[in-house]
């Protein structure tokens, strides 16, 4: 095994398998979810939104474990830049924070509103942050952060994220400079940096020290030049196929995992691709083929635990 599969863990996520929302009629089933995801050759996974899987911890542990998975991290989404949302965003945290203690993992991505409807494509919010809500958002995030830590022993993951207040390269920036890297780190997801206009190597390259976590994704270039011109939602994108797999659209896939290579810790990269909604006969053969890809550039192989 050389030095990439022992460091950079593979795994993959319900997102991949077009699922997007706890319940939903157009989703792939949990249970064929996760048969297909052994079945391709994962042996990691991300929970993905909460009440998708089974909640219980004794439930869940079984149904991965006797598919030979393990997870790698939980998934939640919440408001941390405006203050009203503490109390309903502490509580959904908690909630995901014990069930992800309880897999074993260690990392909980976070990902914060967005402020276009995901269905609708209609803005909830306004675009931009002032800078009251900004110091706000980054107090939260370190408070959140120490709580999970102390409590949980699990590593805040904020993700940036295509029609959020952190999706561009000087936002992600902003956030990580303005957050305590004892309690705060980023989910770098390659697609969507890209979807941003940033650079997803450029990140790892200066702030290796706070990525320990990455969903490896590639964007359309043509689909995000479309996203520009007529202003799409991110799901007006996500249905024109603005996520592609390897090794079509950007980033490169093997320039992400040279420089992953480089940091000096141990890195889950869980695939990756916005699918939703899609038939359900699509996502398994995309997932086999990325797996393979993904190999042929040095990662892939079922890192040891």
């Amino acid at each position: 095994m050389n030095r990439t599969t022992e460091k950079l863990v593979l795994g993959s996520a319900p997102d991949s398998w077009g699922v997007w929302f706890a319940e939903d009629e157009r989703q792939t089933p949990w249970h064929r979810f996760l048969d297909e995801l052994a079945g391709a050759g994962y042996g990691w996974l991300e929970l993905g939104p909460y009440g998708y899987l089974p909640t219980d911890p004794a439930r869940l542990a079984d149904e991965v474990g006797r598919r030979g998975l393990r997870v790698s991290g939980g998934t939640v989404f919440g408001d941390l830049h405006n203050e009203g949302a503490w109390d309903g965003t502490l509580d959904r945290v908690r909630r995901v924070a014990a069930l992800t203690r309880a897999m074993g993992a260690r990392h909980l991505v976070f990902i914060p509103p967005m402020y276009r409807d995901e269905r609708t494509g209609e803005f909830t919010d306004a675009p931009r942050l002032g800078d009251g809500r900004w110091r706000t958002l980054l107090r939260n995030a370190d408070r959140l952060g120490r709580l999970l830590r102390e409590e949980y022993g699990i590593r805040l993951c904020l993700h940036s994220h295509a029609d959020t207040h952190v999706q561009t390269q000087a936002e992600i920036e902003r956030f990580l400079d303005g957050t305590d890297p004892e309690h705060v780190s980023l989910c770098l997801d390659t697609g969507h940096v890209a979807y941003g206009g940033g650079d997803a190597v450029d990140l790892i390259r200066r702030y290796a020290e706070r990525i320990g976590y990455v969903h490896i994704k590639q964007m359309d270039p043509e689909v995000l030049r479309q996203k520009d011109e007529e202003g799409l939602s991110f799901g007006e994108a996500v249905e024109r196929g603005v996520c592609v797999e390897p090794p079509a659209g950007e980033p490169a896939p093997a320039r992400v995992i040279a420089a992953l290579e480089e940091v000096d810790a141990r890195v889950f990269v869980i695939v990756e691709q916005d699918l939703y909604p899609c038939d359900p006969e699509v996502p398994l053969p995309i997932a086999v083929r990325t797996r393979a890809y993904l190999g042929s550039c040095g990662l892939g192989a079922r890192a040891r635990a």
